[in-house]
């Protein structure tokens, strides 16, 4: 199905597909997939999607890295029945998030439900600034208004972190002065278990270390009979060659045990059995203990880190006046910061009203409404996300009724005007080049339609605008008229869209003004109204 340029309407039956194809669209441009939208039986969905005269989105491909592919993109969305979905631009897989952003410099889709938007505060900021052009004063001033939010948050766990610390301080400082009069050391635990281990088994270890004494200094000791070893050896060597390497290796050996020797007739003399020595190691390991489970902790090397960490938050509340003012002055810069692009932001969100209001109020007069008025009322706020301005759309439809908000005095045709009037205001300012409405000619008729049709019909001179709609008068208006309708295939009921050639136009909007018993005067007045437009 190719849509070609200038104003494009789609008309057929409730129930025809229209919703379809505006659901396929959507998925195009990166909503969210649902599987209901394979088709029963069937284990995947593809839709693909041409858009064509793209020069003004390089920047955006650039900036991306997607590739581009002048003159045109083609977007590929492909959903599984397990629930995942793959998109594509240019062949190149794109993140969801990503084709949501480019899907919305390719196409604006207006629905119907979103008439009832209007009355929201948000939706009524967001067409203000897209109609002032502050997207990027924005963004600019929510990075300062983070900024200031992080920075009062901060603030906030700071105070909240020194009265804690500031009730315990005295607790804190006893814990403190505990551990350090402990004079910990790292790695002193293991060192005075091993040496208590020791002495708690010195008599055994002395008799031992004696015993080997006494097997090296013996006259027929291990150092001894080795000697007459290593003599044997040295007489076999004369008759013996192979004896040269064991000779050598026993000379090794005699050495490595003299070495030995030397070793344990130390360690005897040093070994002794100190019964003061282990009642204070033991003294010491108990105050290491005791510190552990009163700080919850199974080692002492945790209570250096312990003991440190305590000291630093001493520190802290000693500090505690310093840190608040600093925490203090920086909270009210970044607030400081804030407000000045919450002017600027609000300034220029005011510079563009009188013109906004002037452009909708004539544009509501040429839609039947020649005593509407349209205000845009702005009052301040605290600041938010979106700055400080709480803005307000106003309306009245009759002469010398007051102006009120438009979810109290609009009605269903009236807000259906007023949504088309702004659609047109901010297409005029927007790079988009493709409007979609649908049914936007809710609960009008009429002349009314007819002068929707020629606004229509304005906006699409420059740029795509697709219309679904129910109406004969703006049916007629179209450069080109699509037909979506339904055909039995097999078991199967199939939606299908087809364009319309002028006769065929001729029949479908006599019988969008009749009903399927198209009468000769009905396609009378469907052949008129084709020629008036």
């Amino acid at each position: 199905l190719t849509f070609d340029r200038g104003l494009s309407v789609i008309t057929g039956e409730t129930g025809a597909g229209k919703s379809v194809m505006i659901s396929a669209l959507g998925l195009i441009l990166g909503q969210r997939a649902d599987t209901k939208a394979i088709k029963e039986g069937c284990d995947r969905c593809v839709l693909e999607a041409e858009f064509t005269d793209i020069d003004s989105l390089r920047p955006f491909f650039e900036a991306h890295d997607l590739e581009y592919d002048e003159p045109s993109c083609i977007i590929r969305r492909e959903l599984s029945i397990n629930g995942k979905s793959r998109a594509f631009v240019n062949d190149s897989p794109i993140s969801l998030g990503l084709l949501k952003d480019l899907g919305a410099e390719l196409l604006d889709i207006h629905s119907q439900h979103e008439n009832l938007w209007l009355g929201k505060d948000s939706f009524q900021l967001e067409v203000l600034d897209t109609i002032a052009q502050s997207e990027d004063l924005l963004q600019q001033y929510r990075l300062s208004y983070y900024a200031y939010e992080k920075s009062r948050k901060d603030l906030i766990d700071l105070e909240k972190r020194l009265q804690e610390q500031a009730k315990e301080q005295d607790y804190m400082q006893f814990q403190y002065q505990q551990l350090h009069e402990a004079a910990l050391q790292l790695g002193e635990e293991e060192s005075l278990e091993s040496r208590r281990d020791m002495l708690e088994h010195a008599e055994e270890i002395k008799a031992g270390l004696d015993e080997m004494e006494a097997l090296f200094a013996e006259e027929r000791g291990i150092c001894a009979l080795l000697k007459t070893v290593i003599s044997l050896a040295a007489r076999l060597r004369k008759h013996l060659p192979d004896m040269d390497d064991i000779h050598s290796r026993l000379d090794t050996c005699l050495i490595e045990l003299k070495d030995i020797q030397r070793d344990v007739e130390r360690w005897s003399e040093q070994s002794e059995v100190d019964p003061q020595a282990l009642d204070r190691i033991n003294e010491r390991l108990n105050l290491l203990y005791d510190l552990q489970q009163k700080h919850r902790c199974t080692h002492a090397d945790d209570l250096i880190e312990i003991r440190d960490h305590l000291a630093a938050k001493l520190q802290e509340i000693e500090q505690a006046d310093d840190s608040l003012q600093a925490a203090k002055a920086h909270c009210e810069q970044s607030l400081k910061e804030a407000k000045k692009w919450a002017a600027q932001l609000s300034k220029k969100r005011r510079s563009v009203l009188p013109q906004m209001e002037t452009y909708m109020m004539t544009q509501l007069q040429q839609l039947g409404m020649p005593h509407a008025c349209f205000k845009v009322e702005i009052e301040d706020k605290t600041l938010d996300a979106n700055g400080c301005d709480k803005v307000c759309f106003l309306f009245s439809a009759n002469k010398n009724v007051p102006v009120q908000s438009i979810t109290q005095i609009a009605s269903g045709g009236e807000i259906s005007r007023l949504m088309l009037c702004l659609k047109a205001l901010m297409a005029e300012l927007s790079s988009c080049a493709c409007l979609l409405f649908d049914e936007i000619d809710t609960g009008v008729s009429g002349e009314i339609a007819h002068r929707m049709a020629l606004l229509m019909q304005n906006i699409a001179q420059h740029r795509q605008v697709l219309c679904i709609t129910h109406l004969p008068q703006i049916a007629a208006k179209g450069r080109h008229h699509y037909k979506v309708y339904k055909s039995d295939e097999g078991e199967q009921t199939i939606s299908n869209a087809l364009k319309l050639t002028d006769e065929e136009r001729v029949l479908e909007i006599a019988k969008m003004m009749s009903g399927d018993n198209v009468s000769q005067a009905a396609l009378d007045n469907a052949q008129l109204l084709l020629s008036s437009c």
